[in-house]
């Protein structure tokens, strides 16, 4: 007969050993949810990569009912802002009914510096084959309808761009006017991919529906890494110096996706001047 010294080591030995499958138990369980999110997230993530792929880099226009597209998962981890403080001063709100009248020299060259507050970038800008869009640029230049906006798009999956022309900084924004696509048989668009340095115009063409040509506007974007893209947004620049500006721009990562899928740049990114020049 056990006596009762041994029974309570029994009885200890027990409890420990039902606590020991207990807790294998718990791992187990952990382990295979644990598969189920990591299988569930890949999913996720190859699903937005693909619903980036395909609807693009739109530019949405309150009054067209037309959205920005869902940028692909970005980043969400939060680093130092590289950049400084915005000159004083708010975006423009003026509208045009039309697309002004060509007035540029098309076999001359143009420039345009975008001083922003993380560094100037300086753009190349082809009149010869995007006559229309170089034009609006100057115009809308000259009318200082870029400065003090906001970039107000950065995107670090899939694709890698910072977007940028829109007034109101939601994706939502234009002039009130919209412009041609031009250029989009660049011979520099091989194997639909945008290279490092491209600038090109955001707009509102689905590949789904055919629709939305000819809707570019203010907004365009600046391709830091390259970037898989069919060619849909007309190319119309290259960036010729700053390019060590958009890096410190996407080093700093983008913030999670808000209410209309639109991923913001950690780093405060606003357009204090931008100038047109023909040389």
């Amino acid at each position: 007969m056990a006596t009762k010294d041994q029974r309570r080591r029994q009885l200890a030995r027990e409890k420990y050993e039902r606590q020991q499958q207990r807790r294998a138990q718990q791992r187990s369980r952990t382990r295979r949810r644990n598969a189920v999110l990591a299988v569930g997230l890949a999913v996720v993530l190859a699903a937005g990569a693909a619903a980036y792929a395909t609807a693009g880099l739109g530019q949405g226009d309150k009054d067209s009912g037309d959205s920005a597209a869902a940028p692909s998962p970005s980043p969400t981890s939060k680093a130092p802002d590289p950049c400084g403080k915005p000159a004083k001063g708010s975006p423009g709100t003026r509208q045009w009914k039309k697309e002004p009248a060509l007035s540029i020299d098309t076999s001359a060259t143009y420039s345009m510096k975008l001083q922003t507050t993380c560094g100037d970038i300086d753009i190349a800008m082809d009149a010869a084959k995007a006559p229309h869009t170089v034009n609006s640029f100057n115009f809308l230049a000259g009318k200082g309808f870029f400065d003090h906006t906001k970039c107000h798009r950065l995107t670090t999956g899939g694709i890698f761009v910072l977007q940028c022309g829109d007034p109101k900084g939601t994706g939502q924004g234009g002039p009130g006017y919209t412009i041609p696509d031009e250029n989009l048989k660049d011979t520099g668009l091989k194997g639909n991919v945008y290279p490092a340095g491209t600038v090109a115009m955001a707009n509102q063409y689905s590949a789904q529906t055919g629709k939305g040509r000819d809707s570019g506007g203010s907004q365009f974007f600046l391709v830091y890494k390259d970037s898989q893209l069919p060619p849909d947004y007309t190319p119309f620049g290259t960036i010729a110096g700053g390019k060590d500006v958009l890096k410190k721009i996407a080093d700093a990562g983008a913030a999670p996706p808000d209410a209309t899928q639109n991923t913001a740049p950690n780093a405060t990114v606003v357009i204090d001047k931008a100038v047109v020049r023909k040389s």
